[in-house]
This record gives C-alpha cells, structure tokens and sequence, in this order.
C-alpha cells in the first residue's frame, strides 16, 4: 500500500512556504544536512517552475521513506 504523508496540494504557493514545508519533511524523514543543502541550492537555482519540480521529486522520495518507516514498524 502506498502510503501518502507528505503533499505539496493545498499549501501555501509561496517559494519560501514550499521549500520550508519540504526541508520540514525531509528533517523528519531523517535526511542529512547535506542533503538539504543540495535540495535548497537545486530549488533556488532557476525559476519558480523549477522549484516545484524538484521540491515534487523530493516529497516522492520523503513519502517513499516514510512509506518505508510505516511498513518495518
């Protein structure tokens, strides 16, 4: 079962909001500091467009994770 936690529908759109909701869940989600970084030097490297679609790629990656965690409790 795929299991969804982390969505970036219905946020605030704002490019800080996103970002900040996605390095929230990427903490959670027990990703290194440089991972982080990498993602927050991605998401800013371009235009909005860009941020969001990396920021989507990242929220499938926390949610595989997460997914992950629910399924070896």
């Amino acid at each position: 079962m795929k299991y969804t936690k982390y969505n970036l529908v219905g946020i605030d759109g704002n490019a800080f909001f996103v970002m900040g909701y996605v390095i929230n869940a990427m903490k959670e989600c027990k990703f290194s500091k440089s991972d982080i970084d990498a993602y927050y030097k991605d998401a800013t490297s371009s235009n909005y467009d860009h941020l969001i679609c990396v920021s989507v790629e990242m929220i499938d990656k926390c949610n595989e994770i997460a997914d992950d965690m629910l399924i070896s409790k």
